[in-house]
């Protein structure tokens, strides 16, 4: 969301973002997005239309070739189910060690989350996480 609202952080994520070539994104990255727009919007905070206009926003950058999209196949299955048995410090949601298997299938050398906990799970995994 911090790339298409205002919002805490957001300033810095985007200036870390914009003009990189090697930014991953996950369809599962997309859903959670969206999923975070139509829960704004059943709280009155964000119109039909935006939430739809942040949806077709990611999707074309993801298109257009902007963000390199990374798929769940069946290793990151294999991966995530490798996370979720191996990360000891900080247990793992289904979804966080999907992102962490993506990004591992991406061969991504650093991770962006606001998420603690995730990205406790990440540093634990090797990856450089921003923000720091």
């Amino acid at each position: 969301m911090k790339l298409y609202l205002p919002e805490p952080g957001g300033d810095e994520f985007n200036a870390a973002i914009e003009g990189r070539q090697d930014v991953l994104v996950s369809d599962l990255a997309v859903t959670e997005l969206v999923s975070a727009a139509a829960r704004r919007f059943h709280q009155k905070s964000l119109t039909r239309e935006t939430a739809r206009r942040l949806q077709h926003a990611i999707l074309a950058r993801l298109d257009e070739g902007v963000y390199h999209r990374v798929e769940l196949t069946r290793d990151v299955h294999r991966r995530a189910e490798h996370f979720l048995l191996s990360v000891q410090a900080t247990p793992l949601r289904a979804a966080d060690a999907f992102h962490l298997a993506l990004a591992a299938s991406g061969r991504a050398a650093s991770f962006a989350t606001f998420d603690t906990r995730l990205a406790a799970a990440a540093r634990a995994s090797g990856f450089a996480v921003y923000p720091h």
